[in-house]
């Protein structure tokens, strides 16, 4: 081995220094993923606390702005407009159900059109099937589909933003395994959605005339064999990293891990109980929600003394994620604190059918969870070969 060699592994086994281009200049990093997935549940968390639909739209827009300026060119960095496009199919749902079991119309409603009418027997009282539509009722549908919507958006920016590779690396050692089967679960869709384009390609390079359900046969033949083709790449690699082993683990200890686990979980649902319902006992709120934590932390580190995993060069905790996370969560907080606004302005009715206020604060605390969009460090740009 040459000189030039033996010094080239020596540096690539070794940690080293921040990345620098020709000009000496930092290179930009990859945000943490947890920060992303902390900032896009604290924004789902706040979007559940309102149905104003001038602050829905305001949160898509935050999100679309985000995942433009951070996403990077992987492969699962494609698929948020995918998540659009469940969102419009969730609005249009929640509006056709509410259209077809219409709960009546008011004199003051805004007829829009009737449909058929479908008798329906005595114990089935309170719903009917058809009858007049009112542009209330399709709007407040809509409001209605739109917060789910917003919220599966949030969980589908923090998909195309966050590495799903790198998130697994930073779960205790208890729920490595259970990481691997989600972030298996999760590269799914984006794998898909991969295998179609380069399969879509493939046929127009081949000059495939054939279109609609006749294109059918010849592109799910090949994804579907993609996949599977995949499936027993990862399989392979999973029991060749010794995955779903005991270890060193005895029985005694792993019944231990499930019993305060199980607890835990106990504790956790009971302290969620008492904290939202103000009649019950002082000791169901905060003592059984920090004793479930307790016993869930306690399961965590003795079941995960029987997985030794090591991490080659592990994601930093800087001020870039703690701005991003904090974003998130301060978006949240102002929105469930009621400072400063009416919370009557968060849910408007439609019942007279006014338009919605825009209250101040929501809607700087919504802005405040965009400003993610330049708090993280640009994504590394594609690396193309330099011109002859």
């Amino acid at each position: 081995m040459t000189a030039v060699a033996r010094t080239t592994v020596e540096a690539s086994a070794v940690p080293s220094a921040p990345s620098r281009d020709r000009g000496g200049r930092r290179l930009p990093r990859i945000l943490h993923p947890v920060a992303w997935w902390v900032w896009a549940l604290a924004l789902a968390t706040a979007v559940s606390r309102t149905n104003n639909p001038l602050l829905l739209f305001l949160v898509l827009a935050v999100l679309g702005y985000v995942v433009t300026a951070r996403r990077t060119e992987a492969p699962w960095a494609r698929g948020f407009k995918y998540y659009l496009y469940l969102a419009l199919t969730v609005v249009a749902i929640r509006v056709v159900f509410r259209a077809v079991f219409a709960t009546g119309t008011t004199p003051r409603d805004h007829f829009l059109f009737s449909l058929p009418h479908i008798p329906t027997p005595d114990w089935y009282a309170g719903i009917q099937i058809g009858g007049p539509v009112s542009l209330e009722a399709v709007l407040s549908a809509a409001t209605d589909g739109l917060r789910l919507a917003c919220m599966l958006c949030c969980i589908g920016a923090a998909n195309t933003l966050a590495n799903p590779k790198r998130a697994l690396r930073v779960l205790p050692g208890a729920l490595y395994e259970l990481g691997v089967a989600v972030t298996v679960a999760i590269s799914v869709a984006p794998q898909l959605v991969q295998s179609v384009q380069r399969v879509a390609r493939a046929r127009k390079l081949r000059a495939g005339r054939t279109q609609g359900l006749k294109a059918l046969r010849g592109i799910v033949v090949p994804v579907l064999e993609d996949a599977l083709e995949r499936s027993l790449r990862l399989a392979a690699a999973m029991d060749s990293r010794g995955y779903g082993r005991a270890g060193t683990a005895t029985r005694r200890s792993r019944r231990a891990t499930g019993a305060l686990m199980l607890l835990g979980m106990c504790g956790l649902c009971t302290g969620a109980y008492g904290l939202l319902d103000a009649t019950a006992p002082t000791f169901l709120g905060l003592p059984a929600m920090g004793l479930g934590t307790a016993l869930c932390v306690a399961g965590l580190r003795l079941g995960g003394r029987r997985i030794t995993r090591t991490t080659y060069r592990p994601d930093p905790w800087r001020l870039p994620e703690w701005a991003v996370a904090g974003s998130g969560v301060v978006s949240a907080v102002l929105l469930f604190s009621n400072l400063g606004y009416d919370p009557a302005q968060l849910n408007p009715t439609f019942y007279p059918l006014t338009w919605p206020d825009l209250p101040l604060v929501p809607t700087a605390a919504i802005l405040l969870a965009g400003t993610a969009g330049f708090l993280a460090p640009p994504p590394s740009p594609v690396q193309r070969a330099d011109a002859p």
